[in-house]
């Protein structure tokens, strides 16, 4: 089998205004990702997703043009079947021959940043064809699931102190969550309010439901520890990304300073991105985004190291439907894989790009056995929404 073509199409969904929330990123007016394709002379094509911001909007050209005038000449040709190799052949480039001769890494510059979102989308298509090609879901190419269905926790919450209660129970009631993950941060003005918001959410939903919180990266470690010396009694779930990414020994700090979990990766690239954070002892929980990070084979490596530190996998898929089809294979089969991030922001990208439906019910998230990744891509929506070079 030969790849015949590589292309990406930068998906931009404009929402509707009534459906927007806001947080710190602004207001989500859009939802941009870029859909990749690749296609093989047996005829099998294969579908990854590849993101250039983290909120829902970004712009997308340049991926689109790292996928396409990039990475797309390194593949056509080769069997797609050889993921790994793949893989580093995109990661290393012109000196990928050293890189496989000698078996250490010769990167090119772009080891970082869209370099390697343009490789996680690429990475994911292979992985789909692979799956295509034996009639068997990624989940079991990569060892087997550990249970047909998986927990899965609510994501939202930016609603006002007095609001959020409300927000959250509309969420919670969609999929009979039995968790739930709330904003904080810098969009909330101060510590003192993202604090009230918190107790209030807890007050209204009783000991029964888990809450998380998300900062973003927008605190100091002086803020973000008085945030959770604060809440102390409010049972948290986890705190993620409690100051700027860039920061990781502040992260360490504040993990040193609370029994409150910290978790944090989605801003992260690579293995050795989350090798730094697992050393630092700045986190409980890792999450890599596997449509930023470096895709399926990349998120491998990264649960590795998490496993082999005690440290929980909760992979970042607030994303279409391709990023969170790989984070729920990789998490079903992840050794230390225990919950599935569910947006429940306007998530068009989840909810009208794939023709299956994605669905919790009961608060689980079934492991579906469809073949590759489990997507099958609703052509009239690419359509409609596309945007090409």
């Amino acid at each position: 089998m030969k790849i015949t073509s590589v292309t990406a199409t930068w998906l931009h969904v404009p929402i509707a205004k009534e459906r927007q929330h806001v947080s710190d990123y602004g207001p989500a007016t859009s939802f941009d990702s870029v859909l990749v394709r690749i296609a093989t002379d047996a005829g099998i094509t294969g579908h990854g997703e590849a993101k250039a911001a983290l909120p829902s909007n970004g712009i997308c050209h340049a991926l689109v043009a790292l996928i396409e005038k990039e990475y797309g000449p390194l593949l056509v040709g080769q069997d797609p079947r050889d993921i790994s190799r793949l893989w580093d052949v995109m990661y290393n480039q012109t000196r990928a021959h050293f890189a496989l001769a000698r078996g250490h890494g010769f990167p090119g510059l772009g080891r970082r940043g869209i370099s390697i979102a343009a490789i996680a989308g690429v990475d994911m298509a292979l992985w789909d064809i692979l799956g295509r090609s034996l009639n068997a879901p990624v989940w079991r190419l990569l060892g087997g699931r550990r249970a047909s269905h998986m927990p899965a926790y609510a994501s939202g919450g930016w609603a006002p102190a007095d609001k959020i209660v409300a927000q959250l129970k509309t969420f919670i009631d969609r999929g009979k969550f039995k968790a739930v993950k709330m904003r904080v941060g810098s969009a909330d003005g101060n510590v003192a309010t993202s604090v009230k918001r918190v107790k209030t959410a807890r007050e209204g939903l009783g000991d029964d439901i888990g809450i998380m919180c998300d900062a973003h990266g927008t605190w100091t470690v002086a803020e973000a520890k008085r945030f959770c010396r604060q809440v102390a009694d409010c049972n948290i779930g986890w705190l993620e990304e409690p100051v700027s990414p860039d920061d990781k020994r502040g992260m360490a700090e504040v993990r040193a300073s609370t029994d409150i979990p910290i978790a944090a990766g989605e801003s992260e690239f690579t293995r050795f991105d989350f090798r730094e954070l697992i050393e630092l002892k700045a986190v409980d929980v890792i999450q890599p985004d596997l449509s930023i990070a470096g895709g399926i084979t990349e998120a491998l490596r990264i649960e590795a190291l998490a496993s082999a530190s005690n440290i929980l996998f909760a992979p970042h898929i607030w994303g279409g439907a391709f990023t969170f089809a790989a984070g729920m294979h990789v998490g079903a089969v992840a050794s230390s894989g225990f919950t599935l991030e569910y947006s429940l922001g306007a998530n068009p990208l989840l909810h009208e790009l794939p023709q299956e439906k994605f669905e919790a019910v009961d608060g689980m998230i079934e492991i579906s056995d469809r073949p590759g990744l489990g997507v099958t891509v609703n052509e009239a929506f690419v359509g409609q929404y596309g945007r090409r070079l």
